[in-house]
């Protein structure tokens, strides 16, 4: 499939590039604020572990590009207090955004006030950052709890929904997607929504753009808006780019 230059470039700006490994090194990091400025462009933010917020700030001075990180990540089973102490570390660190993955299994339970706590206090503890909430949408199954959950954390405060942690079994669905581009149109379409879990394709992307195109079809679908967190697309893209049409500056 052939995929125009100025589209690629756009989807490099829609990038969230992640690592999240658990032996996530330093240098890890290092190497991950490096890629995020690419021969198409810089990518919207880097994802990375907690205690690499500092680190990540200082290296992404000045380049534009938002330093993200991740609370009650991977499992959504730490309890609000503890939570929220890791939130405020991180915002005195320098970081941009907060990806919280919502207490999910509290949903499953029928216990939708857990999950709402948790993210009322998150969103106190980031007052002024992007705050995506993580609706782990694989393990919640069905269309109507995908529901229940979007219109929850959007409730509490969310700028951002986001499918997945990427550490599950089932990660970004069209179906779960649509349930969540349909809620937030539902509800004054001013928050986002961030596509993150088995992404790996430019097809892939493009899809999902599609989608969301579809779903909102007033809406300019800039990284406020969009983001696709995963790493491994941002390999495709650059394969596919024309590199004498790069180096013109087409």
């Amino acid at each position: 499939m052939a995929v125009s230059l100025p589209l690629l470039r756009h989807l490099v700006t829609l990038l969230d590039l992640t690592k999240l490994d658990d032996d996530t090194s330093a240098a890890d990091v290092e190497r991950l604020c490096q890629a995020a400025t690419t021969p198409l462009g810089k990518v919207a933010a880097v994802c990375i572990p907690p205690e690499h917020v500092k680190l990540a700030v200082r290296l992404l001075a000045g380049s534009g590009i938002k330093v993200a990180t991740v609370a009650n990540f991977p499992g959504g089973g730490q309890m609000v207090d503890s939570v929220v102490a890791e939130v405020s570390q991180v915002v005195a660190a320098g970081a941009d955004e907060i990806d919280l993955v919502l207490p999910y299994r509290a949903l499953l339970l029928d216990q939708p006030e857990q999950a709402d706590a948790m993210v009322r206090a998150v969103r106190a503890a980031c007052a002024g950052k992007v705050l995506k909430v993580i609706l782990e949408t694989g393990e919640l199954h069905s269309p109507t709890r995908i529901r229940l959950a979007s219109e929850l954390a959007l409730a509490a405060g969310a700028d951002m929904l986001k499918t997945s942690t990427g550490k599950v079994k089932v990660g970004a669905t069209p179906e779960a997607a649509r349930v969540m581009l349909q809620v937030i149109a539902s509800k004054g379409g001013k928050a986002g929504i961030k596509y993150s879990g088995g992404v790996r394709s430019v097809e892939q992307a493009l899809d999902y753009l599609n989608l969301t195109a579809e779903l909102w079809p007033e809406r300019p679908l800039y990284s406020s808006a969009i983001r696709i967190g995963a790493s491994a697309l941002i390999a495709d893209i650059l394969r596919r780019a024309p590199v004498d049409q790069i180096k013109r500056g087409s």
